[in-house]
């Protein structure tokens, strides 16, 4: 096996199975980062540009909201595998 291919799947699991799986998974990251960078930028960013570089204010709260998205989007993932209700 080359040093960087992927082991084989375990029998008696599909291989095309797989492949829509880590694709239905790279759609998913894909949507949460874009939801990510809307929802902070909209929020951060002031709508009338006035500098090519983010101030300081807007990347503490871009760093906020980054941080917060993160911890809140890991919680729901952890309640959900879970199986748990919410608090």
């Amino acid at each position: 096996m080359a040093a960087n291919s992927a082991p084989p799947p375990p029998p008696g699991i599909d291989k095309e199975l797989i492949l829509g799986m880590a694709e239905k998974e790279m759609e998913y990251r894909v949507e949460l980062f874009n939801k990510l960078t809307h929802t902070c930028f909209n929020k951060c960013v002031e709508k009338r540009y006035k500098e090519s570089e983010l101030n300081m204010g807007e990347n503490s709260c871009i760093d906020r909201c980054v941080s917060k998205y993160w911890q809140v989007t890991n919680l729901v993932g952890q309640l959900l595998g879970s199986g748990r209700p919410p608090m």
